[in-house]
């Protein structure tokens, strides 16, 4: 079963490469122009995804795919990387797998030559860590 924090990061991924959010059962596309911001989430991302949560969203998945955040939180999904591109995407557990990764329709994706899509990262917690290490070798 996909966690509520592998979809989030799925979601953040494929944003980051210009996917759309679909919503309101496909009448609406959203792509919000900061996803991180410093450690975290963006402020814009984080309402996206609170949006996508709730009741007034209706369906939303991510533009080019057909599973909705909500299915992709039941038991019978999971999220792993991409054969082709390795980025995130859903698979099902039991039965047939999607027909395509949202990759499908990048051009010039994979790219190695370009930063990839990540997580927030903590520099103190970074650097803390490496004082720490630095410490237990002295």
């Amino acid at each position: 079963m996909a966690s509520e924090q592998h979809v989030k990061q799925y979601l953040a991924y494929w944003v980051q490469l210009g996917k759309r959010v679909i919503v309101h059962n496909g009448q609406k596309a959203i792509l919000p122009k900061t996803i991180i911001a410093g450690d975290r989430y963006s402020q814009e991302f984080e309402d996206l995804w609170n949006f996508t949560r709730s009741s007034a969203s209706g369906d939303c998945y991510i533009e080019g795919t057909e599973q909705t955040f909500s299915e992709l939180l039941r038991p019978d999904w999971e999220i792993n990387p991409c054969s082709r591109c390795a980025m995130p995407v859903p698979t099902r557990t039991i039965g047939l797998p999607p027909e395509s990764c949202p990759c499908f329709d990048l051009p010039h994706w994979p790219n190695t030559e370009m930063p990839q899509p990540r997580e927030p990262v903590s520099s103190q917690a970074s650097l803390s860590n490496i004082r720490d290490r630095l410490r237990s070798h002295s």
